[in-house]
């Protein structure tokens, strides 16, 4: 029988080589679309045969869809440890959210690619794995859905605002001011930008205190 460290070690180059493809795929589909990306492409920007591709994924859909799940389980991921963090610090709920807007422009700022690939096709409701694509969206927003309703129940918030709309426009202000920083303002740090966009979840825009 295959020893568990052999298992172990088969699951963790398999698992390597599965990041390998995922950011072959993400950048060649930022570059040229889906469409014009073909498998043999993908298989060459990450140095393995084409056979491993559909070792590891049955289609090129399949590994796009997969490549959804990836990416938007690791904003997920982070979004939850900058809460959980927060939390564990003593924070209140602004303090939660405001870093959790960090953490989203951290993992942009490190896979914009991506980023710009998620953003796009959220526009795109004729896609196969666009079930897939509300499903993990929606993953994401719950996390910071959940901080505001905790931040309501615990009267730091008003029990009037609309935490489902509110969530999405906390996640949606992060992407597409992270998406015009990339693309219109590289120059500025991401200490910038965060700091603008604290004071915009503070309610200091207006210049009251």
């Amino acid at each position: 029988m295959e020893s568990s460290s052999a298992r172990a070690g088969g699951s963790t180059r398999r698992e390597a080589t599965r990041q390998k493809l995922y950011e072959a795929a993400v950048t060649l589909i930022a570059e040229q679309g889906f469409s014009a990306t073909t498998v043999d492409e993908i298989a060459e920007r990450a140095g393995v045969a084409k056979g491993t591709v559909y070792y590891n994924f049955a289609s090129k859909s399949v590994l796009f869809e997969e490549l959804l799940r990836h990416g938007v389980g690791l904003l997920t991921a982070s979004l939850k440890e900058a809460a959980e963090q927060t939390e564990r610090e003593g924070g209140g709920k602004v303090d939660a959210l405001d870093a959790m807007v960090r953490a989203g422009l951290v993992f942009i700022d490190r896979y914009p690619a991506f980023t710009q690939l998620y953003v796009a096709e959220l526009w795109r409701t004729n896609r196969a794995w666009q079930s897939t694509l509300m499903v993990v969206r929606q993953e994401a927003v719950a996390v910071v859905e959940g901080v505001l309703r905790e931040g309501v129940a615990a009267g730091e918030f008003s029990d009037e605002i609309d935490v489902q709309l509110t969530a999405a426009a906390l996640v949606g202000m992060v992407l597409v001011a992270a998406l015009d920083w990339k693309s219109f303002q590289p120059e500025r740090s991401l200490d910038d930008v965060h700091a603008a966009l604290s004071r915009l979840l503070q309610g200091r825009v207006s210049g009251t205190v």
